[in-house]
């Protein structure tokens, strides 16, 4: 299964100001997954945004690096006031499941030993796989996982083993993918999808362009890979 590339516009882990003119600017490429991080623009401004996505016929996901029950039922309840598809991030809460699905959401909580901003995931492969598929059977959607932040094995044998057992539909990576040899990893992992966001602000496939520079590299990219597999 080939990866759908979920644009974030979002840099260290908040949405940047100029969201809504980043998208414009670069609505035309084919990705089809948007997204942004409940913090860094007033609830007014997300909710213009997700319009923005609506009308050029993308699909929105909203992504939390949040930790406490309020925050993510707080964030649930902005994502649902703003229309968005995909709630993912946070760690599990049964409320918030029930909240988002009564809704019509897609759930991809984070799995395993998550903290800390930038987010880092502990513990080892065997028990971070548990954790994956112990909220699978509570019903969630599918699993965010921050494979690149794992600090104590391999972030590579670490998603394919949770891929084995989710399957890749089921699989959203995130974070620190800012490469080619990266992307070339996710193909080879075959998720439904991986996040892309810091590096696209910080010039990471074509240093010193702007934003849609960046991403439209990154497409080409993504585009020959795909060609040589």
């Amino acid at each position: 299964m080939k990866p759908q590339i979920i644009v974030m516009l979002t840099h260290n882990d908040v949405t940047v100001s100029n969201a809504r003119e980043c998208f414009r600017e670069s609505a035309d490429l084919p990705v089809q997954y948007w997204g942004f991080k409940d913090v860094g623009l007033p609830a007014s401004e997300m909710e213009q945004l997700v319009n923005d996505f609506k009308e050029a016929g993308k699909t929105s996901v909203l992504e939390v690096v949040n930790f406490d029950e309020k925050g993510l039922l707080d964030a649930a309840s902005l994502a649902i006031d703003c229309g968005v598809e995909y709630f993912t991030g946070g760690v599990f809460s049964e409320a918030v499941l029930e909240r988002v699905h009564a809704a019509g959401l897609k759930y991809f909580p984070f799995c395993g030993n998550v903290g800390g901003s930038p987010i880092e995931l502990k513990g080892t492969t065997e028990d971070i796989v548990a954790d994956a598929n112990r909220l699978r059977e509570l019903g969630v959607d599918g699993i965010d996982l921050v494979a690149y932040r794992y600090l104590e094995g391999d972030p590579i044998q670490l998603a394919k083993l949770v891929e084995h057992h989710l399957g890749g539909e089921n699989l959203i990576i995130a974070g620190s993918i800012n490469s080619a040899e990266k992307i070339r990893r996710m193909q080879e992992i075959g998720p439904f999808g991986y996040t892309m966001g810091g590096a696209l602000f910080e010039g990471a496939f074509k240093p010193g362009g702007s934003f849609r520079d960046n991403l439209q590299e990154l497409v080409n990219i993504d585009a020959s890979i795909g060609a040589d597999r």
